[in-house]
């Protein structure tokens, strides 16, 4: 026997039970006040010329850089996955090897977060724009090059043999094969990505790169909540801007949907000449943006010298309790990731047919994708006890803002029959929607799901860095410290950790979609 999509789709939100249960023992008496001035600040945020001048230019500066790193990832992942593409090698000099080696290296960069690369060059090259950009490039154009390579590798290849069957040039028969399939879903990733690379950049603030996140954790440290929500609703704003603009272009274009991105290729595209000159005029931005912030990409090869490593610091290094490291990690991010992925399904269903909790939910997460999670550990910190539980919720909260909205949009898009037939049948609403509607996306949902677990595992650094736990806790303090070995080697469990995290991620979004 096995269990209906939709109910395994709920499995997950199971672990509700144990953290209620858990919740009594984590308050302290303290910070309710907080909380409420918090709550009052949304609905009166400051309209103090000053600090809107001030934040709108702290705005700008995270606009700049997430539209600047964010191009820089995608030509970089374009470049890195044509190179690492099967096809290309296998067309051109008749084996795959070389592919398969440069997927393999570009596992690296991708496995560490860009919270870790924006600290790790913040102390060899200091200060600088650069810092900002290089730490969303980097590990966005590995994520970016693993995509191309799978999308390239898995359009179908009749016109590219028949065009080298007929002589062409590889390089010419590549580009004309394969090419214009390929736009359509890399456009529609990389605005997926776009909108990544400006919560990125709000994080990068966050820990002192600059830019609106800067203000936002002055402002919460300082507790001017009304401050606060001034920020917080600008960035919504401009984040609300942006999905809705890239949701346009998918439609007018017929790009893939988000949901199903990274777990089918896409169908080949039309107009592919107006799409690439789309793509070109962003990149004609972003140059010009990147010149205007003073991006000088040359500093990246200007390091500070870094103080000797003592080699007696390296059994020390090792001595640290890897064990209770690694497993609160790995319990931070199963947590958090039961928390998200089941959650939202959960609250849809709670919503049902009411279109004005649909609207709430969607309010809800958008707050939940736009909150920093180094910010929401904090302020949960205001009534909860340090330790996994608010950065659990940290996390799950603002996964469950990315999880929900791509929930509702694949929801939106399915057929109604299945839930309109049961209606007429004479099942209450909430179970139509679970078994018509819900049941149809309940693979590629959780297959999604089962990506964005992978995510939240490189994700823990972030809440780990004020305070949470597992090897991100150590990480702060090591970086605090200097401790140059024991970062070295938290950077290399953390690489290991994801790189198996994401074989079993792509092991089971494959069970998935294939039962």
């Amino acid at each position: 026997m096995k269990p209906a999509p939709s109910l395994v789709l709920l499995l997950p939100a199971l672990v509700l039970l144990p953290v209620l249960l858990w919740l009594p023992q984590a308050f302290h008496g303290g910070g309710w006040e907080l909380i409420g001035s918090f709550v009052s600040g949304a609905l009166h945020p400051s309209l103090d010329p000053v600090v809107l001048g001030a934040q709108l230019q702290g705005l700008g500066i995270t606009c700049a850089m997430a539209l600047v790193g964010w191009a820089a990832s995608l030509v970089l992942g374009l470049v890195l996955g044509v190179a690492s593409a099967r096809v290309v090698w296998q067309s051109s000099l008749g084996c795959h090897w070389p592919a398969d080696l440069l997927a393999r290296l570009l596992a690296l960069p991708r496995s560490i977060h860009e919270l870790i690369w924006g600290l790790l060059l913040l102390q060899l090259i200091g200060l600088a724009p650069v810092v900002a950009v290089a730490a969303i490039a980097i590990p966005y154009g590995a994520l970016v090059a693993r995509v191309v390579r799978d999308l390239l590798d898995a359009l179908p290849r009749r016109s590219l043999d028949a065009l080298l069957a007929g002589g062409a040039a590889p390089g010419q028969a590549l580009l004309t094969a394969l090419g214009p399939p390929l736009l359509p879903g890399l456009l529609s990733y990389g605005g997926y990505r776009l909108e990544c690379a400006l919560r990125s950049a709000t994080l990068l603030g966050v820990f002192g790169l600059g830019g609106l996140g800067n203000d936002l954790l002055l402002s919460l440290q300082s507790l001017q909540f009304r401050e606060l929500w001034s920020g917080l609703w600008m960035l919504l704003v401009v984040m609300l801007a942006l999905e809705s603009l890239v949701a346009l272009l998918r439609r007018r274009w017929g790009m893939p949907q988000r949901l199903g991105l990274r777990l089918r290729a896409p169908a080949v595209g039309l107009q592919a000449r107006q799409l690439l000159l789309v793509l070109l005029g962003l990149l004609v931005l972003a140059a010009a943006v990147a010149h205007q912030q003073a991006v000088d990409p040359w500093q990246l090869l200007r390091w500070h010298p870094l103080p000797p490593i003592d080699p007696a610091a390296w059994p020390e290094a090792l001595a640290l309790p890897w064990p209770a490291l690694i497993g609160g990690t790995l319990t931070l991010t199963l947590l958090a990731a039961a928390l998200a992925v089941g959650g939202a399904p959960l609250l849809v269903l709670l919503a049902g047919p009411w279109q004005q909790g649909r609207w709430a939910l969607q309010l809800v997460w958008a707050l939940g994708r736009l909150w920093p999670p180094p910010l929401t550990a904090l302020l949960l910190l205001f009534v909860l006890k340090p330790g996994l539980l608010p950065a659990a919720l940290a996390l799950g909260f603002h996964n469950l803002g990315i999880l929900g909205r791509l929930l509702l949009e694949a929801l939106g898009s399915a057929e109604p029959g299945r839930e309109q037939a049961l209606l007429a049948a004479g099942c209450g609403p909430r179970l139509a929607l679970l078994y018509g509607r819900l049941s149809q996306v309940a693979n590629t949902y959780l297959a999604y799901g089962a990506y964005r677990s992978d995510v939240l595992l490189r994700e823990t650094v972030v809440v780990g860095l004020v305070g949470g736990t597992g090897l991100g806790s150590q990480l702060r303090e090591s970086l605090a410290a200097f401790a140059w070995p024991q970062i070295a080697l938290l950077l290399v469990a953390y690489a290991l950790l994801t790189l198996i995290g994401e074989e079993l991620s792509d092991q089971s979004r494959r069970r998935l979609l294939s039962a």
